[in-house]
């Protein structure tokens, strides 16, 4: 499995800073209720307007600063600082709160938006500079938001989400729980348990009909990663056994065989190189939980699904605008 070293997290770095503050291409997520709501999108987003669409701009900020925390005497940093220094102000996250108090944004982003925008605040919480401290403040009122909305609406989530797209439940509440964990929310914390425990407790023999073809989650592996973070040890070990029974054996074998990307010009066929990495990262994670075969056996899964991703990581905008963040995931969390 490779690691992140200082000119990979450079290129990461210089990837993102190409697209954060680029506002066109945009694909926004907004609804229209009156003549006047036809803005663009930095009128409406003033500090996530770019990366095409809101949620790519929130985890382009992860990226920039977990990169800048890994790697502060970097060749990047000193740009980086610059861009995360004018992006968190409380005017900027003024005008976010506002677009969030529509009525018509009840639902914006809802989750994987606002789990990113979690695991975001949970990183700048973790710096232990002067500066950080001054943004970790100003977007803390925004992170506290979306944490109530996860409140709200968890209880009224009667159903999991199993998509591998933007809208699957157990990335978010993974995602979220790191936020959870370090801010010590323990109201956010019991809702994405229970939400984790009553969507996927009862899961057994998991058949991986994957991947679809614009899948960039793995069902079966961010369920099994929501899982692990979710349950004690032993509870996890007796549930992941009953899950995926034949991990041992190589199956389900589609787990295992890392999916094509046949034109990195189509946003939905791009998807599969985050595929590629997502599950490259749920193996990693899920790999240091099992006995000495399996665990090799996981760990050449993750690099096989690493390599195959890794090098088109910039191919072409569709992927170049958020591909990143998640190689930043495999290698790094």
């Amino acid at each position: 499995m490779s690691a992140l070293t200082a000119d990979l997290a450079g290129a990461f770095a210089r990837i993102a800073l190409g697209h954060a503050g680029r506002e066109y291409p945009a694909k926004l997520d907004h609804v229209l209720t009156a003549a006047d709501d036809a803005r663009g999108p930095r009128a409406l987003h003033p500090l996530f307007y770019g990366s095409f669409d809101w949620h790519s701009s929130v985890h382009a900020h992860w990226l920039m600063a977990r990169i800048l925390r890994r790697f502060p005497a970097g060749d990047a940093a000193p740009v980086l600082r610059a861009w995360l220094d004018q992006a968190f102000t409380s005017a900027n996250v003024a005008g976010e709160l506002a677009y969030l108090a529509r009525p018509a944004s009840r639902g914006f982003e809802r989750p994987y938006g606002w789990a990113w925008l979690l695991m975001l605040q949970s990183e700048l919480e973790t710096h232990r500079t002067p500066e950080a401290a001054r943004w970790a403040a100003a977007l803390r009122p925004l992170a506290a938001q979306f944490a109530r909305r996860f409140c709200e609406w968890l209880p009224l989530a009667a159903y999991p989400v199993r998509a591998g797209t933007h809208a699957n439940g157990a990335f978010a509440l993974v995602l979220a729980g790191r936020y959870a964990e370090g801010a010590a929310d323990l109201a956010l914390a019991e809702a994405l348990n229970g939400a984790a425990r009553r969507w996927y407790l009862g899961d057994r023999d998991c058949q991986a009909w994957e991947p679809g073809g614009a899948d960039f989650l793995s069902p079966a592996l961010v369920e099994a990663e929501c899982m692990r973070a979710a349950l004690p040890g032993r509870e996890f070990a007796a549930w992941f056994a009953a899950f995926l029974p034949r991990l041992g054996d190589g199956e389900p074998a589609s787990l295992f065989t890392p999916a094509e990307v046949s034109d990195r010009s189509d946003g939905q066929i791009a998807h599969l190189d985050g595929l590629n990495l997502s599950r490259a990262w749920c193996w990693r994670r899920l790999a240091a939980t099992q006995p000495a075969p399996v665990r090799a056996r996981l760990e050449a899964a993750a690099a096989r699904h690493l390599q195959a991703a890794l090098p088109h990581l910039a191919a072409d905008y569709m992927g170049e605008h958020w591909l990143a963040s998640f190689a930043l995931l495999a290698l790094d969390d």
